[in-house]
């Protein structure tokens, strides 16, 4: 299948779904983090989203400027995995569910990786 638009990339439909599950879990979070950490984290996985995303709509331009894009959403991909290791250590997320969500976003890191060297 063709690639005509963002939303036909496999690494921003797995993001955009990670995103959806990142949201509806930090809305579980006790009231001190609403503005801290499950903000943090609503931005950090729709990041990934907005840079596939841009990058994509600038390559026609710069195929080095889609590759710096997919660059940063590497590295909101990678600093997700640094906010779910917080919630597994506070507690506000089980174990299982902590290590799907690592596993989920670093499977993203790696799609944004093998995407951005195509």
């Amino acid at each position: 299948m063709a690639v005509k638009n963002f939303k036909d990339l496999r690494a921003y439909q797995k993001a955009f779904s990670a995103a959806l599950e990142v949201h509806k879990i930090s809305l579980t979070f006790p009231e001190i983090e609403r503005y801290s950490l499950a903000d943090q984290m609503r931005r950090a996985s729709k990041s990934i989203c907005a840079n596939i995303a841009e990058g994509f709509g600038k390559q026609t331009q710069s195929r080095n400027e889609f590759n710096r894009y997919l660059n940063i959403a590497i590295g909101s991909a990678n600093e997700m995995c640094v906010w779910i290791d917080f919630c597994k250590e506070f507690k506000y997320i089980d174990h299982n569910e902590a290590e799907k969500m690592l596993d989920d976003f670093d499977h993203i890191a790696k799609m944004l990786n093998k995407l951005r060297n195509v």
